[in-house]
């Protein structure tokens, strides 16, 4: 978590909102890492799992990662969830809860609908704090 946590903050240095995610192989080696980049790309989905998810498939040479475990530091949206699901990912860690637009814990729950492929297991809470007051920072630098 450590790693997401710092590509949070070098998300937020972008100006973008800080989160930050890690894809690790089963035998320990990170093989992507990305933060939030919507803004510098220009792109909605550019959100740190898609590119994370991104690049661990093409480091890989494959579609899905049944072996791999994903870190990040803010709940996944509807949208992460539903990618971490049809690439098979194994694990997700991640850090602060998002009861307005989450998609794993609260909203969709996508690993939880009837309808998802897969479901990894999950573990919330992981450095949590940190990664909540970063996200706290940003919002109220926004603000002012």
């Amino acid at each position: 978590m450590k790693l997401a946590l710092e590509q949070a903050r070098a998300a937020a240095d972008r100006g973008e909102v800080p989160v930050g995610a890690v894809i690790v192989a089963p035998d320990g080696q990170v093989v992507a890492a990305d933060g939030n980049r919507t803004r510098e790309l220009n792109d909605p989905t550019a959100h740190a799992e898609i590119l994370a998810l991104r690049a661990a498939c093409a480091q890989v040479k494959s579609e899905r990662l049944p072996d791999h475990d994903l870190y990040v530091t803010l709940e996944p949206c509807a949208m992460c969830a539903a990618a971490l699901a049809a690439a098979r990912i194994r694990r997700v860690y991640y850090g602060a809860s998002d009861p307005k637009s989450g998609g794993v814990a609260h909203g969709a729950r996508v690993f939880s609908h009837p309808q998802t492929h897969h479901r990894p297991e999950v573990y919330d809470g992981i450095a949590a704090d940190e990664a909540a007051a970063l996200l706290k920072q940003f919002f109220a630098a926004q603000r002012s």
